[in-house]
Parts: structure tokens; C-alpha cells; sequence
């Protein structure tokens, strides 16, 4: 049956209220990177609103929510530990310019070089991830200094929180969505832990999130090359992972909601972000999957859930800090289990034993080095391992057929791609020694690749050569005839049926 589309109040509605449920949970996020990075909390919250509210505003993905990120916070801490906070600003304001180059030079469309298996693996991951950061909240400092797992009456009051915000946010859509479920558990929650005067830790505990508006201000660093020297390779680390994770999101919001971002845009956006929010004091941001799905979830389709979020987040920081640190934190464990279960591609376990071997074992090598060191080293690792595996099978796929033809000559019908991963299975075709005087390779069904199989095909002219027989090429491409060099002279033209490709070749560049 045709469901209408709802009406711009409806829309302006639920983008809104998703917006208000993400900044209830963007608030102990933002503050615990903050943490992390080793920065005071105001610098965690004020990227939080800043990188928010820009990257709504201008990025490519309608709906998606940025903030301070924790693949972001653990890159920061050396830098800050080294150098201090000022020399982080100048490293986001760097990083932000680098963010925009790339999405000018239109770099937003290599996502699409990520294989299925490493977007599943990258989700798993980010999903464990999320809910081993959700731990640190069931333990407590001992007396001797050290974290220790919480027990007894405290942790039973925890858990029953964090059930009980779960099941409002599974049940309550079954009976209405008049209001998001997230926003609706954490209100509940909250209000009966003040009601009750449950003895549980809430926002407040972690850090006062009391402050001003966010004052411009240069980072106060000297402008010189040593400088440079310091900030640069953080830059360029951060920036690769803030795009990474953003293009990543995007692509997986695309997907749930059946539409399409535009990942350069996106890249320019997080890039404008970054730049402004090292103006004014914030630690710098990327996309964050767990709120974004927050958002998709709530109803938050459009930028003005982003927008609200932003500025609800704002609005907490000048006005409301007292409210908001009474919120319990087991009401946003819950509503981040929610997102770990929603986020986890639960269908990866099933289809592990049907999926080819190296697909299966690039899912769960994402998912482990996304748990253990971070998304950006993941994501590099899984496309090189999947490029390799595509390499070796496309090596094995280089065969010929081979015939004599009346004249007494053989023929090597060819077929399969010609790459630096196929050349040696390709030398292996011929035997010069026992073939006739007169041999004919044709290309009509293999493409020759790059430079290796341009020199692949040079070497084996040169064994015919020195044999004594004479080797012809047919159905080449213009630029293969171009580059080859000691059987350039062999080589038949048939302009009507030779193939017009190019091939990857240093010696063009």
C-alpha cells in the first residue's frame, strides 16, 4: 500500500526531536573524548556544536550528525601530551584545509574503492567498538586508585536502568511515534531516578558541561616551519580518518535510507567544520556513526536535525547544564546498546560459510583491527588484502588457446587480463623452443593491464627472437604498440578490430 510522504510541519517535527534525542547523547560523548585527548570538556562540547552545525549545514549527507569522535581523540593525545592544546588547534585548522583539497580535487568518489565485505567489517567493528566504550561506565575508581567492576545494589540498579531504557525504546514505537523512543526512555528514566532518588551516576558525574559561547580565537603557536614540521603529519592522519569515517557513515545512511549523498561535498563540509572549529577553540570532528543512527532512527531525515542537534547542544552548555547533568547515564548506555544492536550486521554471521573464504576472512579481519587499533588502519587493511585476493584470483584467469593453422603457423588465442599479478602464468603459456617458425599471439580477448604486462610480452618476443622464429601480435591497442619495444616491429595493425584501451605505465606519467 502507498505510504504519503509526510508533510514539511511533519517533517520539521521529527527532525527536531531526533535532533534534541542526539544531543542528550552527543553530551557524555563529546565530554569522554575529551577525556581521552586530554583536553577540558568545553573543548570536547564546543566541537561537538561547531563541527555539528557546519557539517549540516553545508556537508553532502542530509541527516548525517558530526561531532568529536573517538578515532579522532585517540590520535590527539600524544600531540597534546607533547606540545599542549594550542598546537591541537593549528593541527585541526590544518587539518580542515587539507579536508576541503580533497574534496575539491573530487578524492570523496574513492569510497567507492571499499569492497562490500570491509563496509561489513567496518560496521561489526564500529558496533563492538561502541559497546566495549559503553564498559567503562559498570566500573568504578577503587581506594587504591585503580578501575574495578562494579557490584551489588549499585550495579543491579544499572542494569535494571539500562534494561528498562531499552525496552521503552523497542516497545514505545509499537504504540506510538509521535514522539522519538530514545528521547522518550531518556526522559523517563530521568525521571525516575530524581523521583525515586535512585542512587546512580549521571552526566554531572563525569564533568560540569556549564560554559560560555565559543570565543575566536588564533592559536597561540608560532607560524614556522618547525611548527609545520610538528602539526603536519597529524594533520594529514586526522584528516584521512575524519573523511574516512564521514564517507563510511554516509555510505551506510545511504543505504538505510535508500537515498544518495554526495561524498565530495561531504569531504568540504567536514573540511569547513574543522577549519572554523580550530578558530574557536574545539578539538575537531568527524562523523559519528552511533548518533547519526540515533538520528536515522528517531525520524531525523533532513539538515535540520543536524541543525537542531547542534544548537539544542549549545543551548545545554549556556543554559541548561543543571538539567542535563541529572540525566542518568544508564539511560545513554541503554540508547547506545540499542544503536550497538541496530548498528551490528547480524546477517554477516549467517552468510560467513557462503561467501567466498577470502571475503569471509576480510569481514572478520575489519572487524579485529577495527577493535584494536582504529576505522582509518582498518579500512586501508581490508582494501589491500581484498586488492591482493582480487589479484590472485584475476592472475589465475590468463589462459590461450592454441591451434595450427593451415599455413603451418600456431596460434595463441588469448584471453583473461594481463597485469604485473598475471605476467608469470603468461610467460608460461609459450614453449619458443618447440613451436614452429611462424607464431601468432592474439589479443582480441586479453587486456593488457599495465607496465608489467607490456614487459611480460617484451620478454617473450625476445625468447622467439633468439630461437630463431618469428613471433606476430595481433589485435593490440594503439598505446600497447607504442610502448613496446623489442617486438614493436611484430606487431599487426587492424585498425577495424584492435581494442582502443589505455594501460597504467610509469613512463607515461
Amino acid at each position: 500500500m502507498f505510504e504519503p510522504r509526510p508533510s514539511p510541519v511533519a517533517n520539521a517535527k521529527n527532525d527536531i526531536l531526533s535532533g534534541l534525542t542526539v544531543a542528550l547523547a552527543l553530551v557524555p560523548e563529546a565530554v569522554a573524548f575529551a577525556f581521552v585527548a586530554h583536553v577540558e570538556p568545553l573543548v570536547g562540547l564546543y566541537a561537538a556544536f561547531m563541527v555539528g552545525l557546519i557539517a549540516a549545514l553545508v556537508g553532502g549527507r542530509p541527516g548525517m550528525i558530526s561531532g568529536a569522535t573517538g578515532a579522532l581523540a585517540v590520535v590527539m593525545v600524544d600531540l597534546v601530551v607533547e606540545h599542549g592544546a594550542e598546537y591541537l588547534f593549528a593541527t585541526v585548522v590544518l587539518m580542515g584545509l587539507i579536508q576541503i583539497g580533497a574534496g575539491l580535487l573530487r578524492l570523496g568518489k574513492f569510497i567507492r574503492m571499499v569492497p562490500h565485505p570491509v563496509m561489513l567489517g567496518f560496521v561489526n567493528g564500529l558496533a563492538i567498538v561502541i559497546f566495549l566504550a559503553q564498559l567503562q561506565h559498570f566500573q568504578v575508581t577503587g581506594e587504591d586508585g585503580t578501575r574495578q567492576w562494579m557490584s551489588g545494589p549499585p550495579l543491579w540498579t544499572l542494569l535494571g536502568l539500562v534494561a528498562l531504557t531499552m525496552a521503552i525504546i523497542y516497545f514505545l514505537p509499537r504504540l506510538t511515534r509521535a514522539v522519538p523512543a530514545s528521547l522518550a526512555a531518556i526522559a523517563t528514566v530521568t525521571a525516575l531516578v530524581v523521583g525515586l532518588d535512585l542512587d546512580t551516576r549521571t552526566v554531572g558525574d563525569l564533568a560540569s558541561i556549564a560554559g560560555g559561547l565559543p570565543q575566536f580565537h588564533i592559536p597561540q603557536v608560532p607560524w614556522n616551519w618547525e611548527t609545520l614540521k610538528i602539526v603536519l603529519p597529524y594533520a594529514l592522519i586526522l584528516a584521512a580518518i575524519g573523511l574516512i569515517e564521514s564517507l563510511l557513515t554516509l555510505t551506510l545512511i545511504d543505504e538505510i535510507t535508500e537515498t544518495r549523498g554526495r561524498g565530495n561535498r561531504e569531504c568540504v563540509g567536514q573540511g569547513t567544520a574543522n577549519l572554523v572549529t580550530g578558530f574557536f577553540g574545539g578539538m575537531g570532528g568527524c562523523a559519528m556513526i552511533g548518533q547519526s543512527l540515533i538520528n536515522i532512527g528517531s525520524g531525523g531525515r533532513g539538515r535540520l536535525s543536524g541543525v537542531a542537534a547542534a544548537l539544542f547542544l549549545l543551548s545545554f552548555i549556556l543554559f541548561a547544564s543543571d538539567l542535563i547533568e541529572m540525566i542518568p547515564l544508564a539511560a545513554l548506555i541503554g540508547v547506545m546498546f540499542v544503536v550497538v544492536i541496530g548498528t551490528f550486521e547480524w546477517s554477516s554471521l549467517r552468510i560467513l560459510g557462503k561467501i567466498p573464504r577470502t571475503d569471509a576472512f576480510v569481514l572478520v579481519l575489519v572487524s579485529l583491527v577495527t577493535v584494536f587499533t582504529d576505522l582509518a588502519v582498518a579500512v586501508v587493511v581490508g582494501v589491500i588484502v581484498s586488492a591482493l585476493a582480487f589479484a590472485w584470483r584475476a592472475a589465475k584467469r590468463i589462459d590461450a588457446e592454441a591451434h595450427e593453422e593451415a599455413d603451418g603457423s600456431k596460434v595463441y588465442r588469448l584471453s583473461g587480463p594481463l597485469f604485473f599479478g598475471s605476467v608469470q602464468s603468461f610467460k608460461d603459456l609459450f614453449d619458443p623452443r618447440r613451436d614452429p617458425d611462424q607464431v601468432v599471439m592474439d589479443f582480441q580477448n586479453c587486456r593488457v593491464w599495465d607496465h608489467s604486462g607490456i614487459e611480460a610480452i617484451d620478454a617473450v618476443a625476445e625468447r622467439y627472437t633468439r630461437h630463431g622464429k618469428r613471433l606476430r601480435l595481433r589485435h593490440l591497442s594503439p598505446e600497447c604498440r607504442a610502448l613496446l619495444e623489442k617486438a614493436g616491429n611484430l606487431v599487426e595493425v587492424d585498425p577495424e578490430h584492435d581494442p582502443r584501451y589505455f594501460v597504467a605505465d610509469d613512463r607515461l606519467a
